[in-house]
């Protein structure tokens, strides 16, 4: 049958089960507008295009399925970088798409040209531009394929406007040949075998995790690990969730802002399993006092993260959940006694907390009512800062995708149209945007896409009126040299929500707290909770950067 190139681009993506595509429309992507009109897919109009990258990384997170953004060419294109890299860092599964003047005028610098291919090549798998129309499909079904498979991760397709008005027989690809790209998925079993014996053996393990768990959908083979072999558990930020926390081996999150009790034991283990991890630095503090005296076990999907930043003694390649599978046949239950005392005295000693005296709104409390109100079960995503953070500590995650943040990359901004993503993949669940009111700000314009189309999104602002993380950071480390931190100009953000068509509440009284999240949950529409909270609370516990994880201070805040 003859198509244009739009119409072949968005049948490749019908085929591909592509539900939302978020963007914004310009000159050179119309064809594909035009095309679009009468097409099932949904189309959400953001308002700018940064947010549409993080609303489908949100889609993609919410889902674990791909999420679609769509620009057009220049500055619609490069204002896309920023949620490109916060995908790729985090190996979240993305196309986006991009227009592109026509093919004989690129390189002569015409209107809204820019080189997005070039701009993008760091931060995606893959990249291409479209030379030919009758390569579309073909280019469709790989993109999809690389984003989704191995170490997932954005792919982007830069599409010149005169290919897509072309036309041609469309012909469908019915396979992906791809001979330099074979993500390996099966461990190898004399590796898992070795790996099986150590930690058989271990007197002091721990198991570590990352977002590997949840990409791989592997939490159930993880708790059956984990509950077999008597194995406690820490993750990362991005590993939150795919292990319960109300869970008697759970050790929380480890890191910068992780547990007390998490950072001891691995410091002290002498087993150390990580699965789906990469040894971020945010996680190991100083390298060289990371679990000094740990055999350590790396499981990932990535042997480029191998070894990278952490000498690993027993590698095994390959999915997680195929590995676990075939490592839970050989653990073995160890009672551990003395390991799991030293563990209970540390979590006694030292147990997440805060002051709970003082009648001042605590943003810890905030979050602990959010959780209390959604019994748990709540999608929340974050922005970056010390809202990311408290979010982290205070609520319990049970479930994996439940928790949606920006780990590697730290994207202020990111919550709120990661937000919308979330919502639409699964709209059954309460969505809750974790925000402070510096951070909220940066995509704060998408207010009038959750309201046009009633979306209904909570934003939750910890209103401490500076830029948190940054005030704690000069407070603790540049002699309370504050700068650039203050936000007294903050809008009226009640005032704003309802100018957009949302309702607002602004709560400055502690007993205030629990009836406002609960009116908010029952508004069948967007909302935003102004909670105006001790802007002088930090996040701890903290490792001071540079310094050992077990070298923590304020483990009270």
């Amino acid at each position: 049958m003859i198509k244009t190139g739009s119409q072949i681009l968005l049948d490749a993506l019908i085929r591909e089960g592509v539900e939302y595509i978020f963007g914004i429309p310009g000159g050179v992507v119309l064809p594909l507008f035009d095309k679009l009109y009468d097409s099932p897919i949904k189309f959400i109009l953001t308002r700018h295009e940064q947010a549409a990258g993080h609303a489908a990384d949100g889609y993609a997170r919410a889902t674990g399925k791909v999420g679609v953004c769509l620009a057009t060419s220049g500055p619609g294109a490069t204002n896309l970088v920023t949620a490109i890299a916060t995908a790729h860092m985090d190996s979240i599964p993305i196309v986006a798409i991009t227009g592109q003047v026509k093919t004989f005028l690129i390189g002569n610098d015409a209107f809204q040209e820019a080189d997005i291919v070039g701009i993008t090549r760091p931060i995606t798998k893959h990249s291409y531009l479209v030379k030919d129309i009758k390569d579309i499909a073909r280019i469709v079904k790989e993109a999809f394929y690389i984003a989704n498979t191995g170490r997932r991760g954005p792919v982007l397709i830069d599409l010149p406007v005169d290919i897509t008005i072309e036309k041609c027989e469309e012909v469908i690809p019915t396979t992906v040949d791809l001979p330099g790209y074979k993500p390996k998925y099966e461990g190898n079993i004399r590796q898992i075998k070795i790996a099986a014996d150590v930690i058989n053996s271990a007197k002091q393990p721990v198991v570590y995790t990352g977002g590997g768990i949840i990409t791989s959908e592997s939490s159930g083979e993880l708790l059956e690990l984990a509950e077999k072999g008597n194995l406690p558990v820490t993750t990362t930020l991005m590993g939150l969730g795919g292990f319960p926390e109300d869970h008697h081996l759970s050790l929380g999150m480890l890191g910068m802002h992780g547990t007390v009790y998490a950072n001891f034991a691995v410091t002290e283990c002498d087993v150390l399993i990580a699965i789906g991890s990469r040894f971020d630095d945010r996680v190991t503090g100083k390298i060289d006092e990371f679990a000094p005296h740990a055999k350590i076990v790396h499981i990932d999907i990535d042997p480029a993260s191998i070894s990278k930043n952490i000498q690993v003694d027993i590698p095994v390649v390959g999915d997680a959940k195929n590995i676990l599978q075939e490592l839970n046949k050989q653990i073995h239950f160890a009672e551990r006694k003395e390991w799991f005392d030293k563990i209970k005295q540390w979590k006694k000693k030292n147990p997440l907390t805060y002051n709970k005296s003082e009648d001042v709104i605590k943003p810890q409390y905030v979050i602990e009512q959010i959780c209390e109100a959604a019994k748990g079960n709540a999608i929340i995503t974050t922005e970056v800062g010390q809202n990311q953070m408290w979010a982290a500590q205070y609520f319990t995650y049970t479930k994996p995708r439940t928790f949606i943040s920006s780990g590697g990359m730290g994207t202020m901004g990111y919550g709120f149209p990661a937000a919308i993503g979330a919502q639409l993949g699964r709209p059954d669940n309460i969505v809750v945007d974790i925000a402070g009111d510096g951070s909220i700000q940066m995509n704060i314009q998408e207010l009038s896409t959750v309201a046009r189309l009633n979306i209904p999104v909570k934003i939750a602002i910890l209103n401490n009126g500076c830029l948190g993380m940054v005030r704690q950071w000069q407070e603790l480390f540049y002699n309370k040299r504050y700068s650039g931190i203050n936000l007294n100009g903050n809008p009226d953000f009640v005032k704003l929500a309802e100018a957009y068509g949302a309702a607002g509440f602004l709560v400055e009284k502690k007993d205030d707290v629990r009836p406002t999240i609960e009116k908010a949950f029952s508004i069948k529409g967007p909302v935003i909770m102004d909670f105006r909270v001790d802007p002088n609370e930090n996040v701890f516990p903290m490792v001071p950067a540079g310094q050992a994880i077990h070298r923590m201070i304020g483990t009270m805040a």
